[in-house]
């Protein structure tokens, strides 16, 4: 069995796999020559191992032999390389996965988790990757869009989209020069989409990262993560994309990139909508493939049309569910993929170095404690707000100086505020304490009583009933947003 890429032939025999690079030269990439093919396979073999050792075995040559036919390996003539893979089920891809439904919240977590340790121990460039390497993806974009003009993009749309992130670029070209110096330029995958993740007994693996040219690689980590979310954005399933964003966040505390996040999603859908026009090319029935390319084409304006940014609390007693509220309000507010959710659970977390589902002693709560964790909340949705993006701060917020102070935060950082509370019966949220597994609450009944005691007294916040669906909740936060302006949310319009 074979399958095609722009790049390579991929042979399919039983538990194996080999990739053989074609002999092409394109506007990214140059396979001309043996030596060329030799290295990329190389290379490719280097960079995988990083996160998919068990199953890059090596490089293996195509040799002819003395009755002019070809074998892999032996001692005849070399006429080509092979990367040689161990196989893994095509069910297993993580875009498949995604098409049959079966990408849940909790891969989501393990994903967006797997991503931020490989950009944490990637390699540190700090004297490229930056403004100029992302002006240098944008005119290649811009080279190959204008190509397939007017066969597959109208002129004017495609003008249009050029010019909307060279405008774009220029304004970030600060934040990118300080993110390079910074140390966020580092050897990266360079292809994060969802066709290059597979899951398998032990989680996530990232694989096919991009050999071809290192310096599309080396680049700044949010980019690279834009490619992951861009995809999932575009097969509407936007809440995960928001998990897998906030989740990462919450893990690198790499907020204030954010600002450069619209330009990094729209250089993304760029490159798929030419990759797109390209399979068009030598497919079959490229209809479906021309279609494609023009989705994202439009999908890279859309993401850099301006949202507004605002600041979101969500309070409630434990069990009221307000996670799982604002991780669904949450891809609603702000530009794509939707407001950062900060939830405290994460940050406490974070605070004494364990991971989110790990339990923390009852020292971790002392008031102490708690006081640093609202105060760093507060801080961290001021940062995502001058980024440019909405945020969420989910906590229990039953401290009348708590809401005051969030409040004061939104007022000081000039973001437009709403809060949330959301009620349910002591029973009911007993019942959901109890149910819970594998969360980043360590809240228990016995905390939960304890609050239910103390009260919050007069809230002030929109009460929601947090006995209902939670589109239905949604839905009543997203009039009352509306209301409240400015402008109505447009994270998923």
């Amino acid at each position: 069995m074979r399958h095609d890429t722009h790049g390579a032939h991929v042979f399919l025999a039983g538990d194996h796999a080999y990739k053989l690079k074609r002999a092409v030269t394109l506007p990214f990439l140059d396979f001309s020559t043996l030596a060329l093919r030799r290295a990329a396979c190389e290379n490719e073999l280097r960079l995988n191992r990083r996160t998919a050792p068990d199953y890059y075995l090596g490089v293996v040559p195509v040799t002819r032999q003395r009755d002019g036919g070809l074998r892999l390996g032996g001692a005849g003539e070399v006429v080509d390389w092979t990367v040689h893979m161990r196989r893994f089920p095509d069910a297993a891809l993580l875009d498949v996965v995604a098409r049959e439904g079966r990408f849940d919240d909790g891969l989501a977590r393990q994903l967006a988790d797997v991503v931020a340790a490989f950009h944490g121990d990637a390699e540190v460039f700090t004297d490229r990757g930056g403004y100029d390497e992302m002006a240098r993806v944008a005119d290649i974009n811009a080279g190959m869009i204008r190509g397939y003009v007017p066969q597959v993009f109208a002129a004017s749309e495609a003008e249009a989209q050029i010019a909307a992130v060279a405008t774009a670029l220029s304004r970030q070209r600060p934040l990118l020069a300080r993110r390079q110096a910074a140390g966020f330029v580092r050897h990266c995958h360079g292809d994060l989409h969802l066709r290059n993740i597979f899951l398998d007994g032990s989680g996530p693996h990232l694989f096919d990262a991009i050999e071809f040219d290192d310096r599309m690689a080396r680049t700044d980590v949010l980019y690279d993560l834009a490619f992951l979310l861009m995809d999932l954005w575009h097969r509407e399933l936007r809440k995960t994309a928001n998990l897998v964003l906030g989740r990462y966040l919450a893990r690198t505390n790499d907020l204030d990139g954010l600002a450069a996040m619209p330009l990094f999603l729209s250089l993304r859908a760029q490159i798929r909508a030419h990759v797109s026009a390209t399979m068009a090319k030598s497919a079959g029935d490229p209809v479906a493939l021309r279609a494609e390319a023009v989705q994202y084409l439009r999908l890279a304006g859309d993401v850099l049309r301006p949202r507004p940014a605002r600041l979101v609390g969500v309070g409630g007693f434990s069990g009221s569910g307000k996670s799982t509220f604002a991780a669904a309000l949450a891809p609603w507010l702000g530009p794509p993929p939707g407001a950062v959710c900060l939830r405290s659970d994460e940050i406490r977390k974070g605070l004494f170095g364990v991971t989110p589902e790990q339990a923390l002693p009852a020292a971790a709560y002392d008031p102490a404690v708690s006081a640093e964790v609202y105060a760093e909340l507060r801080q961290r949705a001021a940062r995502v707000g001058a980024a440019g993006y909405a945020a969420i701060v989910d906590a229990v917020n039953d401290r009348a100086e708590d809401r005051r102070a969030l409040a004061a935060t939104a007022a000081d950082a000039g973001l437009p505020f709403v809060g949330f509370w959301l009620d349910a019966a002591p029973a009911v949220l007993a019942a959901r304490v109890r149910a819970r597994r594998a969360d980043a609450s360590d809240a228990d009944v016995a905390v939960l009583q304890a609050q239910l005691e103390r009260g919050a007294g007069d809230v002030g916040w929109h009460r929601l009933d947090a006995a209902q669906s939670v589109p239905d909740m949604v839905g009543q936060a997203r009039d009352i947003l509306a209301a409240d302006g400015p402008g109505p949310p447009g994270g998923a319009d």
